[in-house]
């Protein structure tokens, strides 16, 4: 079993502030922090946790950012052998303004992300070994991720696109992808339609369905997980656990996934362990710092069972 991640890698500069600021205005804000982000860092650093094997690949800068990634990645075990480092822009990096009541602003430069081309994927498939789950996300070109996920088939893979952030499908072959995992603002942004759309979920995996995906697998939040293959709808009630911070838990559920599928489990079972590992994320701050072991995931789920 195995996980190959096609992914971004962002750091995140954190400040929090009484107020989010006006235009023109300069606030005195207090912990600063800086943490490590980007939807593919954070699903690979999940899946090695987990105890899958997993290899990332993607674009970093030759910079300060891009040197504390490559030294995550062996902190955390995880292949960088399909990572390019380049001179030509900068690690990606996003800018975080958070308040007392727990809104926020960020702007994210993308930087190293955006160069990230399908020569890449030609070349972690070449100097990785064939991996039983691709898993890809959007903060990457849409070409990129969808070639990669192509050629990963091809392989004999199975594949998963998690369409975050969110962007319009419509028109898009993804019949290269077994499962998209949208939650349900994506889900409809995915089909051209307002993020808060009043179409049912049922419904809206139908139509996401016709684009070529083989099943959508839906995240809802305190409600749980929507399922859907062409042989009918699934179902999973959301953990209860003790809510902290919610960041990076889309990622975490999309990297257990992978990891349930990779180990044979059937999609609903998959579901299932994901949402558990997503639940665990939510115990605790920031995203990277959140993510539970495959020892404390089997306890969790050994207690409601």
């Amino acid at each position: 079993m195995s996980v190959l991640v096609l992914g971004s890698y962002a750091k995140a500069l954190v400040m929090t502030a009484d107020r989010i600021p006006l235009a023109g205005e300069t606030l005195l804000g207090r912990d600063f922090r800086q943490t490590f982000g980007g939807k593919g860092s954070d699903m690979a650093v999940q899946i090695a946790r987990l105890g899958c094997p997993v290899e990332f690949a993607g674009v970093v800068g030759n910079d300060v950012f891009g040197n504390e990634f490559i030294d995550l990645m062996k902190e955390e075990g995880i292949g960088i052998a399909a990572l390019r480092v380049t001179e030509e822009k900068p690690t990606g990096a996003g800018l975080i303004i958070k308040d007392n009541a727990a809104r926020n602003v960020i702007v994210v430069d993308m930087g190293a992300n955006e160069l990230f081309s399908p020569d890449d994927v030609d070349h972690a498939l070449e100097v990785t070994q064939a991996a039983d789950i691709a898993l890809a996300q959007l903060e990457i070109p849409l070409e990129t991720a969808l070639y990669g996920l192509k050629k990963a088939v091809d392989g004999g893979a199975r594949t998963i696109l998690n369409p975050a952030p969110a962007q319009n499908l419509v028109g898009k072959d993804l019949s290269m992808v077994d499962v998209l995992t949208p939650n349900e603002t994506e889900a409809r942004v995915a089909l051209g339609l307002s993020p808060d759309d009043p179409t049912p979920n049922e419904e809206i995996a139908r139509r996401l369905m016709e684009t070529g995906c083989r099943a959508v697998v839906m995240t809802l939040g305190e409600d749980g997980v929507f399922g859907a293959t062409a042989e009918g709808t699934f179902t999973i009630p959301a953990f209860r656990v003790n809510h902290v911070d919610s960041n990076g838990a889309g990622d975490s559920f999309n990297a257990a996934l992978s990891v349930g599928l990779s180990e044979g489990k059937t999609l609903k079972d998959a579901a299932r362990f994901a949402a558990a590992v997503a639940a665990l994320c939510c115990t605790r701050w920031e995203t990277v710092p959140s993510y539970h072991t495959r020892d404390e995931v089997e306890a969790f789920l050994n207690q409601t069972a």
